[in-house]
């Protein structure tokens, strides 16, 4: 195949997409104007003159976007993770959000394989499933089979995604001007930045093919943590082919009946899925949706979808650690310098108060000895209560503005607290998370994660996480 003709078919595939996105755009556009112009309308007009409710608004918006394909579905996955970002009717209906877009046929297959890989695509593989396995909001996954006979599954972006991120992005700005019209409690400035520029991250599978050697060398001693290795070779920017990996969907997982045991080790594989790499290299899974991690049949646990990996400063991990044991302690002094070195700023006391609710509730499970389930101590009920009043004392004190480092953090504490919810494990975790924290130690934690970037072809420089040139 010569460049001129690949250029033909990477044209072909960009124009074809180019159509689409418009429409797209304009469709996405209407979505969330609606909604807002819903909201509006809600806030102002008097209440005889309005029909249906905020919870009806709230699932016509998750039925339209569960239509669209593209980082605007990430993004209201993400915003209902996020306690306080939007109205609660809205949380509910979009954290359950999930793409009903049919996956793409295989003529899009065909164009994007030959478009990365060259006209003569199929000599690199054995077989190739023509229907995808899974169909996600950036892309679908077909499983194959290289030449050497080893299984792998093959991730394929949608055409125009690198061109739709940027109206999303306006998109998520509206968003957030719905949720500053309902509550100025929480100023979105930094979460707004931290969701480009991770999803901006997701879109380059080279980025997220480092990111599977990164995990796979954190967690290279651990035989319940399984992470597909890439085939760096016949990836690219837009196809990521790895391991296929044996196991179930969490969903399938429940749906089994299993036994306490069967769920409490589920748990704690996942704990450490999450907080191992966090507490001892700096970085973190960004995304603990449930559709990104399968349970094998050994009780381990399969890791998916890690386009979205935030690398911490070493300094904001040590902090998490003081923050903890400050609020064991309940030590003002150390628990306010703690949110200083978060990033936290305009500390009155009102914001201290809040923030000391939600830190509380936040470590509640680590402060209680011996087995409990989440459901005695950070059930749905119990977080509603709590961020209730987080809220109410905040927008006293005049709001605060979410260090970007929170963002992530958060949204993993809360989709696995959901996943333990949902297991019904009960688990001394207590004695789980102080495993993870007790040798902790700054340097430690410098040398490990620059190791652990550096396998993985990866640096930290001013700040940014870059590959190694």
């Amino acid at each position: 195949m010569t460049i001129s003709e690949k250029s033909f078919q990477d044209s072909s595939l960009d124009k074809m997409s180019l159509l689409n996105n418009t429409k797209r755009m304009v469709k996405s556009g209407t979505v969330v104007g609606g909604a807002v112009a819903r909201a509006t309308w809600r806030k102002l007009s008097p209440h005889s003159l309005q029909t249906g409710s905020l919870q009806e608004d709230a699932e016509k918006l998750k039925k339209s976007l569960g239509e669209l394909r593209g980082p605007l579905v990430k993004v209201a996955q993400l915003l209902a993770s996020i306690p306080g970002l939007l109205p609660e009717d809205y949380i509910k209906e979009l954290s359950e959000l999930q793409t009903q877009a049919p996956a793409m046929g295989w003529g899009f297959v065909q164009r994007r394989m030959r478009g990365e890989l060259g006209e003569n695509w199929q000599r690199y593989f054995g077989s190739f499933d023509r229907e995808a396995c899974n169909a996600a909001s950036l892309g679908q996954v077909h499983k194959a089979v290289l030449i050497n006979e080893k299984q792998v599954a093959c991730k394929l972006q949608y055409p125009g995604m690198d061109k739709s991120i940027s109206s999303d992005l306006l998109q998520l700005k509206t968003l957030f001007g719905l949720y500053s019209f309902f509550d100025g409690a929480i100023k979105q400035d930094q979460v707004y930045k931290e969701l480009e520029d991770r999803l901006k991250e997701e879109l380059d599978y080279r980025r997220e093919a480092a990111n599977l050697v990164l995990f796979g060398y954190v967690f290279r001693a651990n035989p319940y943590v399984h992470v597909p290795r890439p085939a760096k070779k016949i990836s690219t920017h837009r196809l990521l082919v790895m391991e296929w990996l044996e196991g179930i969907s969490f969903s399938e997982f429940l749906k089994k009946n299993p036994s306490l045991e069967e769920r409490n080790q589920a748990a704690r594989e996942l704990f450490k899925a999450w907080y191992y790499p966090f507490y001892h290299f700096g970085i973190l899974h960004g995304d603990p949706h449930s559709g990104n991690y399968g349970i094998r049949e050994d009780g381990g646990v399969n890791l998916f979808d890690l386009g979205s990996v935030r690398v911490f400063p070493p300094k904001f991990v040590q902090a998490v650690v003081q923050l903890y044991r400050a609020v064991k302690e309940k030590d003002r002094f150390k628990i306010v310098q703690a949110y200083k070195v978060w990033g936290f700023k305009g500390l009155n006391d009102e914001v201290v108060e809040a923030l000391n609710a939600w830190s509380s509730f936040f470590f509640r499970p680590f402060l209680i000895e011996g087995d409990h389930s989440l459901e005695e101590t950070n059930s749905a009920e119990a977080a509603h209560e709590v961020l209730e009043n987080v809220y109410a004392t905040l927008k006293k004190g005049g709001g605060v503005t979410l260090p970007r480092e929170f963002v992530l953090l958060d949204r993993s504490a809360l989709g696995l607290g959901g996943a333990f919810l949902r297991l019904g494990a009960s688990l001394d975790w207590k004695k789980l998370f102080e495993e993870e924290i007790q040798d902790f130690s700054l340097e430690k934690l410098e040398i490990s994660q620059n190791e652990a970037l550096c396998a993985a072809g990866l640096r930290v420089q001013d700040g940014e996480v870059s590959f190694i040139s």
